[in-house]
C-alpha cells in the first residue's frame, strides 16, 4: 500500500514539475525572442525567407508546448486514477473520501496542463504577431 501511494505522488509530481518546466521553457523563449524582436533591423536581411527564419526561431518550441501540455496533464490524471483504482483492488479499509480526494487530485494535473497551454498559446499569439508585423515593415521598405 505505502508503495503505490509513494509512486501515486511520483506520477503526479513527476508530471507537475514537468509542466512547470515547461512552462519556464515557453516564458524564457517568449522573453528571449521579444528582445530579439525589439531590436531587429529588418533593413539588414538580404531576403525574407532570411528575415522569416529569424523571425520565427524558437516560435515551434512555444507551439509545441502549447499543444503538447494539456496531453500531458491528462496523462497525469490518467495514471493517478489508475493508481487510486490500484489501491481500491488492493483491498483493505476502503474509505470513499479518501477515494474521492484522490480522485480530485489527480485531476490537478490535467488543471496545471491547461493552465500551461493557454498560456503558451497566448505568448506564441504575441510573437507570431510581431513577426507579421516585422515582415510587413521588411516588405514595404523592399518597395
Amino acid at each position: 500500500m505505502q508503495d503505490v501511494e509513494n509512486l501515486k505522488h511520483l506520477v503526479d509530481y513527476g508530471v507537475i514539475a514537468l509542466l512547470i518546466v515547461m512552462s519556464f521553457i515557453a516564458v524564457f523563449f517568449f522573453i528571449e525572442r521579444i528582445i530579439f524582436y525589439k531590436r531587429i533591423d529588418v533593413k539588414s536581411y538580404k531576403t525574407k525567407k532570411s528575415l522569416d527564419v529569424a523571425l520565427t526561431k524558437h516560435l515551434t518550441i512555444i507551439g509545441t508546448i502549447a499543444s503538447n501540455a494539456p496531453y500531458i496533464g491528462l496523462l497525469g490524471t490518467v495514471l493517478a486514477i489508475m493508481l487510486t483504482f490500484m489501491t481500491m483492488g488492493s483491498g483493505g479499509d476502503i474509505d470513499a473520501s479518501k477515494i474521492m480526494e484522490s480522485l480530485a487530485l489527480a485531476l490537478k494535473a490535467t488543471a496545471v496542463g491547461l493552465v500551461v497551454a493557454i498560456i503558451s498559446m497566448v505568448l506564441y499569439n504575441i510573437l507570431s504577431r510581431f513577426a507579421e508585423v516585422l515582415e510587413s515593415q521588411y516588405e514595404t521598405t523592399e518597395v
